[in-house]
């Protein structure tokens, strides 16, 4: 109850904005792609061992059906993936209306309060998960999905900064938003490298192969690619860190520091090793 949205620390993406109330319809669209991915990775080191790889052929091909996939998380609102679940956009933080009596300096703590019912539907908030068909190279190059997605990118009220993509989109409401009133935003605006790897990455994929988005993949490609060295580099030398996440209107190091986990990709970055 101390949470604007419940985290789901499982996904690695700690305080993302999931559906604000939990229930057994919820579907996460990086869970699905994660799963196509794993499955498609079990039947070719199946195939290699010698194994029977039909259950995981089968199962990847289904999470990748492109119209199985775009009737279960494309929100034509929105215009990109989403999550599914009971959501409610109008949830504030407060402190309690009536509180005990508690000795002086012991506060009570701000809780969730919901404002508006919340009905099942698309949690429409433009951001990484949005991402994840394009970035684990889920959709098939002709897709039109595919080309409204890569277009979005260049867009600075959604994702782009001048230091890569940040991990929320600038309208959205949870945009820079405490998740309880002492826990700062995470995955909420910061730049992250491992994201932004995978969506350099998908790019350098899509500018490869045939399809109607050849083109601008590469462009995009090639104007993210360098925000996101000149920033790392530039931090390093200023701070001489490599650090956990940056900030994405001032491309400051932020978070833990030295940080040479998933920010060490910008290596294979420079290199185009992807």
């Amino acid at each position: 109850m101390r949470e604007l949205n419940p985290k789901t620390l499982a996904s690695g993406l700690d305080d993302y904005p999931r559906a604000s109330h939990p229930s057994d319809l919820e579907r996460h669209v990086d869970l699905r792609c994660w799963m196509a991915i794993c499955s498609k990775l079990m039947g070719e080191l199946a195939d290699i061992l010698g194994y029977d790889s039909t259950r995981y052929v089968f199962t990847s091909e289904l999470l990748t059906n492109q119209e199985l996939l775009d009737s279960l998380h494309w929100s034509k609102s929105l215009e990109g993936y989403a999550d599914y679940g009971l959501h409610s956009e109008n949830v504030v933080l407060r402190y309690p209306s009536k509180v005990k009596s508690r000795p002086p300096g012991n506060q009570p703590e701000k809780v969730r309060v919901v404002l508006q019912k919340p009905e099942y539907g698309f949690v429409n908030s433009y951001g990484y998960v949005s991402l994840f068909p394009l970035i684990l190279e889920i959709l098939q190059p002709t897709s039109p999905n595919l080309a409204t997605i890569i277009k979005k990118l260049e867009d600075p009220k959604l994702l782009w900064s001048n230091y890569g993509l940040r991990s929320l989109a600038a309208n959205s409401p949870a945009y820079k938003a405490r998740n309880t009133e002492h826990d700062p935003p995470y995955w909420r605006g910061p730049v992250w490298i491992n994201i932004n790897f995978l969506a350099l990455k998908s790019l350098h994929h899509y500018s490869n192969v045939p399809g109607p988005s050849k083109n601008i993949a590469k462009s995009i490609y090639d104007k993210l690619r360098m925000n996101v060295i000149n920033n790392i580099a530039n931090q390093y030398y200023t701070t001489g860190y490599v650090w956990e996440q940056y900030d994405d209107i001032t491309g400051e190091g932020k978070g833990c520091r030295p940080f040479t986990g998933w920010s060490a990709l910008v290596v294979l970055i420079m290199s185009e090793e992807f």
